[in-house]
């Protein structure tokens, strides 16, 4: 793995309003060590110097961005969408307004705080020229079963069974292309990599950490935290 692209985008989808977790606010800006969980998922893109943007999409109704304004150039937002994958592509489509179709865009989940760079550095270094684009992930460990009803149907072999994680990285054309393609014909849309594959791309897998969690419930904080402890960041 030595092939490192350049330059790159970022696009960080944090239109969402965490439903889900609860709480007086969208859980991209809960606190988390000494930060909001928003910021540790930018932090290791504005360490890099090859990174030439970095698109924030957020809620037209956000009321909580602003109080980041610390978070500057290269940084700067977009308004996103009703659902994640209409986000995403306002996100690129500003970023296409500055970048050419060849550049490289990473998608990150703003609620994904323990990203480590190494991650970061096995991804940009995996995904050659010629590659569709690729995304970190994990092998699954667990027993995997299929349901109806409630009830076991049958069990899923899993030694074919990969955990998407994020960054996904991919030209940025191509993921336009694919994306108002997904949009348009109402295909479910889940992350990057499925719109990618609907244009009949074959993404690579990059093993990534398992502790590259995503923040969906409340015990997930405390569980982000000792991440960051144990790699040296708090």
């Amino acid at each position: 793995m030595t092939f490192v692209p350049g330059p790159f985008w970022v696009v960080i989808p944090a239109a969402g309003s965490g439903v889900r977790f609860g709480g007086d606010r969208p859980k991209q800006y809960l606190p988390l060590a000494g930060r909001t969980v928003i910021e540790w998922a930018i932090r290791p893109f504005l360490a890099r110097r090859d990174i030439d943007g970095i698109a924030v999409v957020l809620s037209p109704s956000d009321t909580h961005w602003q109080a980041l304004d610390r978070l500057q150039d290269p940084v700067f937002t977009v308004k996103g969408g009703a659902e994640r994958a209409r986000s995403v592509l306002n996100g690129l489509l500003a970023v296409s307004e500055r970048a050419d179709p060849a550049d490289w865009v990473l998608v990150h989940d703003a609620a994904r705080p323990c990203l480590t760079d190494e991650d970061l550095d096995r991804l940009l270094a995996a995904v050659g020229p010629e590659d569709a684009g690729g995304l970190l992930a994990v092998p699954a460990e667990d027993t995997l079963k299929r349901a109806e009803g409630g009830l076991v149907e049958s069990t899923v072999d899993r030694r074919s069974i990969w955990r998407a994680l994020t960054p996904q990285m991919f030209r940025l054309g191509a993921l336009i292309q694919a994306l108002q393609a997904a949009l348009a014909s109402g295909a479910t849309v889940t992350d990057e990599s499925s719109a990618m594959e609907q244009a009949g791309a074959r993404p690579r897998l990059v093993p990534g950490r398992g502790d590259n969690i995503k923040v969906t419930r409340p015990e997930d904080l405390p569980l982000a935290e000792f991440i960051l402890a144990q790699a040296g960041l708090v």
